[in-house]
């Protein structure tokens, strides 16, 4: 029995695809609504007309439906895992970027002390000590033991940080501005501080699953690619081969193969605005990633930057011979 539904996965795809004689076909939103549109102008939308359409996509058009197939337990708890790590890293940098815009406020001193805003020492000096009066207040000796505790081992540095606290000048002695403020960091930090264990354990929970996937260690030895982008791209790949007839329909799939419009005598390549977000990312992200590792990516680079293209374009640019490359080996 053949059943069309506008999802690729969720509660209503997990309760159907535990029964053997139901056969799922995905159907794109906007191929509906198109559909709907060439047949009712005025837009008008009913879900029971919804569902005759799709009916009659599936009847008219089979051969251009595929049947969802599922991957392995394994793939797809992998899947989830990391698009879930990528919203948590997202999370994390709000509540770095809150965090620094309010600290501007009234101890922008620590800002220019700790370069990395995601560690735990910085997390730490802020719980401690949340304002400059009580980080002054506090002994040398006290100071240099918190920075030896925290893995700081040079001497100088250590010198030149209690130096600095010492001998900063507050932005603002208002309390009407440091006492908000403060509760606020405090409260930021707090935050901060489940996200990065929650980034930690999304890490060990992807190498457990990533390292006893037969295909991890080809993507493990790409250029680049790290413990991060090796898990990613095994994700991005899959391990259904005969999913894609070619490279070139990995690379429309991904997002990263412009698309071609022609008008008369013009015609011109705009960027793929469909495509999965998180596959796109990773391709994108790792190639360029891969330009400090891979001997021909710089001069690839430097050639696409000096046609005009901007970061993200020539980034995309990248990813789409390295998709090419990847999909040969997969």
């Amino acid at each position: 029995m053949a059943i069309c539904l506008e999802l690729t996965k969720g509660p209503m795809v997990s309760a159907l695809c535990k029964y053997d004689f139901l056969v799922l076909f995905p159907i794109n939103p906007l191929t509906l609504a198109r559909y709907r549109e060439a047949f009712t102008p005025s837009r008008a939308k009913d879900d029971p007309t919804d569902a005759e359409l799709q009916l009659e996509l599936l009847l008219t058009h089979r051969d251009k439906l595929q049947p969802l197939q599922p991957q392995s337990p394994t793939m797809r708890a992998l899947a989830q895992l990391v698009e879930h790590r990528r919203r948590v890293v997202g999370d994390k940098v709000r509540s770095t970027n809150r965090l620094t815009r309010t600290l501007k406020n009234y101890f922008p001193h620590v800002l220019h002390w700790f370069q990395e805003k995601d560690t735990a020492i910085f997390c730490d000096f802020l719980s401690r000590w949340p304002t400059l009066k009580a980080a002054q207040r506090a002994r040398r000796s006290t100071l240099a033991t918190f920075f030896r505790e925290h893995h700081v081992r040079y001497a100088d540095v250590i010198a030149q940080r209690i130096q600095a606290i010492k001998s900063a000048t507050p932005l603002t002695t208002d309390d009407g501005v440091i006492a908000p403020k403060a509760l606020l960091v405090q409260a930021l930090v707090a935050q901060l501080r489940v996200t990065l264990q929650a980034i930690a354990d999304f890490d060990t929970a992807i190498a457990q699953r990533a390292q006893s996937h037969p295909d991890f260690p080809r993507f493990q030895a790409l250029p680049g690619a790290g413990p991060v982008f090796a898990s990613r791209l095994l994700v991005a790949f899959g391990e259904q081969r005969e999913r894609y007839a070619s490279a070139a329909e990995l690379q429309k799939y991904a997002g990263i193969a412009p698309v071609t419009e022609r008008s008369g005598t013009k015609s011109w390549g705009p960027g793929r605005r469909q495509g999965p977000k998180c596959r796109r990312q990773t391709c994108v992200a790792w190639a360029a990633e891969a330009i400090r590792h891979a001997f021909w990516a710089p001069g690839y680079d430097q050639q696409q930057r000096a046609k005009g293209k901007a970061h993200q374009a020539a980034g995309r640019a990248l990813a789409f011979p390295w998709l090419r490359i990847l999909s040969r080996c997969w």
